[in-house]
């Protein structure tokens, strides 16, 4: 089931984006989320008109997609940065495509004209995933990001709704 994030759902979420923050390259940043953190983005992107919402499986949080205005300024208004997060054992169970869609149909109804994806180059399964669901690759910034020591490259993607 495909819902907007609750309170309650803070803890679960924070369970599976905190390792993913720590320990991989799909996210640049090294700061882990908490939960006065993700309460106020939550709050944040609503007050905006923008939508947080997760998959639930069996009761459990299984994933989150949310989106903002991808750059400042009323020049951007109609283009939103989306982020999309899975548990591990979410993977392959067709959530991200749920959790996609149901952005996709709340940002359009929004007023939104364009998603953009901000990916790692590292990330093979974001980019393979983004391109299955018509994202298309618009630009790669080198070294853009520097995480673990390394320079990272940065891959944008978007899709006209």
């Amino acid at each position: 089931m495909i819902r907007p994030a609750e309170p309650r759902d803070i803890a679960r979420i924070m369970a599976f984006w905190n390792p993913m923050i720590r320990d991989t390259t799909v996210t640049f940043s090294s700061e882990q989320k908490t939960e006065a953190g993700l309460s106020e983005m939550i709050a944040t992107r609503r007050a905006a008109g923008h939508e947080f919402l997760v998959a639930e499986v069996g009761g459990l949080v299984m994933g989150l997609a949310t989106y903002t205005q991808f750059r400042g300024g009323n020049g951007y208004a109609q283009a939103m940065e989306h982020t999309i997060v899975l548990a591990p054992e979410a993977n392959g169970r067709g959530l991200g495509r749920a959790l996609m869609a149901a952005l996709e149909a709340h940002a359009k109804a929004a007023g939104c004209h364009v998603l953009v994806a901000g990916i790692s180059a590292e990330n093979t399964a974001g980019l393979a995933f983004h391109a299955s669901i018509g994202f298309v690759e618009t630009g790669r910034m080198p070294e853009t990001g520097r995480k673990f020591g390394r320079w990272l490259d940065l891959v944008l993607m978007q899709k006209t709704l």
